[in-house]
């Protein structure tokens, strides 16, 4: 039994420890002035010195495999490791100490089978060695005795958490409710208003209107937090006019792109290769006179038209074929040719012209390109004198006016997008300045330099509605469209309410057995969630910025019992089993903590973090 009981789960006992486990607080930390053999006394049971040790030592070990790299113990204790695995031995020791007093043991005979069981203690035979299990045992640093004791405990506490979690069940309320929750099901009737449907008088506001819009919504003219900078900028293009390119360096750019500018005569082909000249004969034979077509030939090699697919080739590939493949015309099957892997059956399925490209077709391209590599060549040499002489002093005014670098105002935001504030470069600068930081040049992704001062911050303030008029009569607009579709929803549902259902000239939908979590396309976010919250008959109007409509609840149904909904309330079932277990055992370790009375010898424990490595 005791070997059966062992095979719960044993992570899952770790796990509830974890759970239960209260640091080093609440322990009455006590110091042991005696010898410094134990760090921490539960009840009956001692934590050794070297329990804590090992303990330790294997959380180090399993953070380096994590991590790949030793972690110290200074940085175990600042992760909180040593309170972990403290916290984790006193709550072990706690349950030996209440199995102990239950009188709880495995007996000697079956301690025995589960040594002998052990794989590393078996030899070639795969029978029990002795040497097997002592030379285990001294690797381990551990004893016959701490081994068996160990043991021994540990086989105790698998029975204490076998009896008390294995058959307890939660009862199926709480499973019932939430499946039939999940499950449910409404069958339901709606009417859909857009725009189209809601009569719409063309209205100009009034002064007064639209201020009132304006000061009803300032939320829609709030301008945001907002840096006024001042800049300046030197941009490759800025200088691509002051860079000379030579004649031959656009010749020699060219040449190094010449398969790019250059493409011969190609053709796209497909190829059948065959064993011999009589087998691919035949087969051209079978497409002149049988009424074969190359796909079926190709199929009855057990082959795919991408087996034999060569893409687009030049003359040259093609070897001795070439010729007479590039005189074929497109759609015509030539062969038997010779080639390296046989005689072969070749299809030509298109014609692509060679591609001559002059310099003079792509000089200007490559001229750009040339100089702006020149010029972010000559902003790097500058970068340093600009960068020197705002160290000195200069103003970002100064530094327009004795470079080549070009001043600019920008009152940057969080969403500036446009200009300079595209580069990301700058937006991070623009974000980070403050009023006491000193102008320094920066480059941007394109080799832009750049540096920039903040004149003022200016707050959240509102935008004068000026300046916002045309976001204020859209507003505006849109709230009286809004508007008279509600006042049209309302009107269909107080119809609807007296005679009982939805007008004959409307477009009415009708929805069956739809649950809670069902979607549809284009309706108000909660319209599923109001509409479980309605009684048969009901009528509700349900609207948000995107849609309106009105809700006819027609009738409740329950869950479906389908096989889905069968399986999630097996898996739920077997959640809350588990959850009842784990708080079972989790109250049975908590209170025998209680009543070990845990203490602390903080001596050992220092002594032991001291000396680890």
């Amino acid at each position: 039994m005791a070997v059966g009981m062992k095979h719960l789960s044993k992570t899952f006992v770790w796990i509830l420890m974890g759970m239960i486990m209260f640091g080093l607080v609440g322990f009455g930390a006590v110091s042991f002035s005696g010898s410094n053999t134990a760090v921490a006394t539960v009840g009956d049971r001692e934590i050794t010195v070297e329990e804590y040790y090992r303990a330790m030592q294997r959380e180090q070990r399993a953070l380096q495999a994590q991590t790949g790299q030793l972690i110290p113990m200074a940085q175990l204790a600042a992760l909180g490791v040593d309170r972990q695995v403290l916290g984790r031995l006193v709550s072990v020791a706690a349950i030996d100490n209440e199995v102990g007093q239950l009188g709880i043991s495995i007996g000697d005979e079956n301690l025995l089978k589960e040594i002998v069981e052990v794989p590393s203690f078996q030899g070639l035979s795969g029978e029990f060695d002795r040497e097997s299990y002592t030379y285990a045992l001294n690797n381990a640093g551990l004893s016959e005795r701490d081994f068996e004791d160990d043991l021994r405990r540990e086989a105790a506490r698998t029975l204490v958490q076998g009896a008390m979690m294995v058959g307890a069940e939660m009862p199926t309320t709480m499973r019932d409710t939430i499946t039939s929750f999940i499950g449910a099901r409404r069958s339901f009737s709606w009417v859909q208003l857009g725009q189209d449907q809601t009569a719409m008088i063309a209205l100009a506001p009034t002064d007064a209107e639209l201020q009132a819009y304006y000061d009803a919504n300032p939320d829609q003219f709030t301008l945001p937090e907002a840096k006024e900078i001042t800049y300046v900028l030197m941009s490759p293009t800025m200088l691509i006019d002051q860079v000379e390119i030579e004649q031959q360096a656009l010749q020699d750019l060219f040449n190094q792109r010449a398969e790019q500018y250059q493409a011969p005569e190609r053709r796209l082909v497909e190829r059948l290769v065959f064993s011999d000249d009589a087998a691919a004969s035949s087969a051209m034979a079978q497409l002149e006179t049988n009424g074969a077509t190359f796909e079926s030939l190709v199929d009855n090699r057990g082959l795919a038209l991408a087996d034999v697919d060569m893409g687009d080739v030049t003359m040259g590939a093609l070897g001795a074929a070439g010729q007479e493949i590039f005189s074929a015309q497109v759609g015509d099957v030539v062969g038997p040719l010779p080639t390296d892997l046989g005689p072969a059956l070749f299809r030509i399925n298109g014609h692509l012209g060679a591609r001559v490209t002059l310099l003079a077709d792509v000089e200007a391209e490559l001229r750009d390109e040339l100089a702006s590599g020149r010029a972010r060549r000559l902003i790097e040499q500058q970068a340093e004198e600009i960068d020197d002489l705002l160290a000195g002093g200069a103003t970002l005014d100064d530094i327009a006016d004795e470079t080549d670098m070009e001043r600019g105002q920008i009152s940057w935001t969080a969403q500036s997008s446009d200009g300079v504030a595209a580069y990301n470069g700058f937006r991070e600068a623009a974000a980070a300045v403050t009023a006491e930081d000193f102008p320094a040049v920066n480059f941007l992704e394109d080799g832009s330099l750049f540096a920039i001062r903040l004149d003022n911050t200016l707050p959240a303030r509102p935008e004068p509605l000026a300046d916002a008029m045309t976001k204020a009569l859209q507003g505006w607009n849109a709230e009286q469209r809004q508007n008279a579709i509600t006042t049209e929803a309302k009107a269909i549902l107080a119809r609807a309410e007296i005679n009982g259902e939805f007008d004959d000239n409307l477009t009415v939908t009708s929805e069956t057995g739809l649950t809670r979590t069902a979607y549809i396309d284009n309706t108000p976010a909660d319209m599923m969630t109001q509409l479980f919250e309605m009684a048969p008959g009901e009528l509700r109007l349900v609207s948000d910025d995107s849609s309106t409509v009105v809700l006819r609840l027609e009738e409740i149904l329950p869950a479906d019992e389908n096989n889905d909904l069968a399986a999630l309330a097996n898996a739920l079932q077997a959640q809350l089993n588990q959850a009842l277990s784990q708080a079972l055992f989790q109250a049975f370790a908590q209170d025998a903590q209680s009543r070990a009375r845990p203490t602390i010898d903080q001596q050992a424990i220092n002594a032991v973090q001291a000396n680890f490595q």
